[in-house]
């Protein structure tokens, strides 16, 4: 039986008329940039989030830049992050005019370690009227960006800890975290601010690209609303900016897809405890651990397993989907070259790149599809002796 990684027609076939109604209220009101469905979806998705506000863009990779330049980065600044991510989450810093410096991660949940964190800024850094700087060039701080991988919350207790105390925003990389929770308080309301991907693939998916930052700080949202359009309001402009607005039959399919996103977590955690107690019997695979304050959303269900690419191939031969999230990490990708880093600088995100393996874990899933997946993996091993 071939089972899909993906197969977003399944989610959207209960909803397909109401999904098809966007576009006749779109035609009907001819406002199709911005406009009521997006004010109605900024104010849905703050409420969600349980955030003072929330302010549309085009992608989660806009999110993200616009994200960091309000809440302070300037060109020439550092941002700390980790390098087992997907490209944007770096990229997007060098677009914001700075330069990502990097930390490893947990080795069981893949997040960035936050004493890492503590123990880079205790030895590298001062704070000084100029804010924390880098003690032997000067060099300025301007934001932490945890990424909440594969669904999961970084530790934001510790994080937020430690950033308070040093006076550093911290920006999360929520995209792939929408609606998951740590201390049972949402992703995008524990930092500065959150920036959050409409990918068609995310749990919270639009019918193209968009995004969305979240704030609780007024000075941050009101620089957003500017930056997004061009830096200015009306023809009247205070920086350059950029064209990054939300069209309203995004918002409008977005604002469907919400109501129904509660229902389609817990498909997936369903799925992931199926999983869970399948793959106790099997020794070869490490499931993904959970801390006790998050509560994932399973954006990815991404397992640690010997001989990985004998694994992929093993699985792509019978139809079962599968991916790796991330076969390089960003410190070895060639345009980072100018950052400096090699082979063995963040041992733990190397090794686990080597390691993982996702597998589908959509709500749709059947039982019996689940159960295809497992025997299948199960046989690998099982053909390996």
């Amino acid at each position: 039986m071939a089972v899909p990684l993906l197969d977003i027609k399944r989610q959207h076939q209960p909803i397909i008329e109401d999904l098809r109604s966007v576009f006749n209220r779109a035609l009907e009101s001819s406002r199709f940039i911005k406009g009521p469905e997006m004010e109605q979806l900024e104010k849905e998705f703050a409420e969600y989030c349980g955030t003072e506000r929330a302010l549309g863009c085009a992608s989660g990779t806009d999110a993200l830049i616009l994200a960091l330049m309000a809440v302070g980065v300037k060109p020439g600044n550092f941002v700390l992050t980790t390098p087992f991510t997907f490209f944007a989450s770096a990229g997007a810093i060098v677009r914001a005019g700075a330069t990502p410096l990097f930390l490893d991660i947990l080795p069981d949940t893949f997040n960035i370690d936050p004493e890492l964190l503590s123990g880079w800024l205790t030895d590298n850094c001062a704070v000084t009227d100029r804010g924390v700087v880098i003690r032997n060039n000067g060099t300025r701080i301007g934001a932490v960006m945890p990424v909440h991988l594969f669904g999961q919350l970084a530790d934001m207790d510790r994080i937020i800890s430690i950033c308070k105390d040093w006076h550093i925003p911290v920006v999360e990389d929520a995209c792939q975290a929408v609606g998951a929770k740590w201390s049972n308080k949402r992703t995008g309301s524990l930092g500065t601010a959150g920036c959050f991907s409409f990918f068609p693939s995310k749990n919270l998916g639009a019918l193209g690209d968009g995004g969305m930052v979240t704030t609780n700080l007024p000075e941050i949202a009101e620089r957003i609303v500017s930056l997004r359009e061009h830096g200015g309001r009306g023809y009247i402009h205070e920086e350059v900016g950029f064209n990054s607005r939300l069209d309203a039959i995004q918002a409008g399919f977005l604002r469907i897809k919400l109501a129904h996103l509660e229902s389609w977590h817990k498909g997936r955690r369903k799925n992931a405890r199926f999983y869970d107690r399948a793959f106790k019997s099997l020794g070869q695979v490490t499931t993904p651990v959970i801390r006790e304050e998050a509560w994932s959303i399973y954006n990815q269900y991404t397992i640690k397993v010997p001989d990985r690419d004998g694994l992929l191939n093993y699985l792509r031969e019978r139809g079962i989907g599968c991916a790796v999230y991330y076969p390089l990490p960003l410190h070895l990708q060639k345009c980072f070259e100018c950052l400096g880093y090699g082979e063995g600088d963040f041992p733990v995100s190397e090794a686990v790149s080597k390691e993982v393996i996702s597998i589908p874990v959509f709500g749709e899933l059947t039982e019996e599809e689940l159960v295809e997946v497992f025997e299948t993996i199960k046989a690998f091993y099982a053909e390996k002796g």
